[in-house]
């Protein structure tokens, strides 16, 4: 379950995405980019207040969680206010974000997380559960309200069914797509956070792998990439698939490339899948 946490967690905010027929291929990056700037945050407010560490642990945490949204932001209002296409627009949000990540850390992993913050986040105890099993299952709650007893959820697969119909319903489209991408931050956002508590080191590229593992999760749960279609429940499964997948060729001492082209094959296969079932939906 634990394993499992990171991927469940950027996989809802893809899904998100996709509900709304986009794509967010920078959600890898965004983990790692918001790691980077709560941990920088962190480190500096406890230099400056050693005595107050709580104070500086939200002060992190706030940092990580603003910037993992304002990149939501960004590809949001680019493909919501300027029309540019969310692959396109989120693959370079990716390109740029890496770049920044690098700049920030010098090429080098980001090391010196507070042993508090690690032991809160990471490695401590919450009911007896790990702290990221916890925060998953908050956020699944969280996100299957969003989407099934809000009004703002039910939007999300208004627009991603039909946008001209939505727009003549009087939906707001714009801000539905905006929000979708700010949600999908968000969630990244937090992942960012508990990796670096988990691992104590923030690195540029530590998230880059999540992000077709997310869409592969998506996919082989059901959500269609031409939007409108999904439930978390399946999303959920789709995760712990991919987890179970890659512990299982871990365990037979699978080599990593060899990995990477298998998990390709399953993307590819789960897009296949889906192009089948929306025709005979039709």
């Amino acid at each position: 379950m634990r394993q499992t946490t990171f991927l469940m967690i950027v996989a809802l905010g893809q899904m998100i995405v996709v509900l709304t027929a986009g794509l967010d291929m920078s959600i890898g990056a965004v983990v790692s980019f918001s790691g980077i700037v709560a941990a920088l945050v962190l480190k500096a407010m406890v230099v400056l207040m050693p005595d107050s560490f709580a104070f500086a642990i939200t002060i992190g945490i706030l940092a990580g969680l603003c910037a993992g949204m304002a990149i939501g932001a960004i590809n949001g209002a680019g493909v919501a206010l300027l029309g540019v296409s969310p692959f396109m627009m989120t693959l370079g949000t990716t390109t740029s974000l890496v770049g920044v990540s690098l700049l920030l850390t010098n090429g080098a992993p980001l090391n010196g997380i507070p042993d508090g913050f690690m032991q809160l986040f990471g490695f401590g105890r919450w009911f007896g559960l790990a702290p990221p099993v916890v925060v998953t299952a908050i956020l699944l709650m969280l996100v299957y309200l969003l989407l099934n007893r809000t009004t703002i959820g039910r939007y999300f697969y208004a627009v991603g069914s039909n946008l001209r119909a939505a727009q003549l319903s009087g939906i707001n489209t714009r801000l539905q797509l905006v929000l979708a991408y700010v949600a999908s931050g968000f969630l990244a956002a937090i992942v960012g956070l508990l990796f670096i508590a988990r691992t104590g080191t923030a690195d540029a590229v530590g998230g880059q792998s999540l992000t077709l593992q997310s869409i592969a999760a998506c996919v082989i749960g059901g959500v269609s990439l031409f939007g409108g279609i999904g439930k978390v429940r399946d999303v959920i499964l789709g995760a712990f698939f991919m987890t179970i997948l890659t512990n299982g060729m871990n365990l037979i001492r699978v080599e990593s490339y060899v990995q990477s082209i298998v998990l390709g094959f399953v993307l590819i296969l789960s897009l296949v899948a889906d192009q089948f079932r929306i025709k005979l939906l039709k």
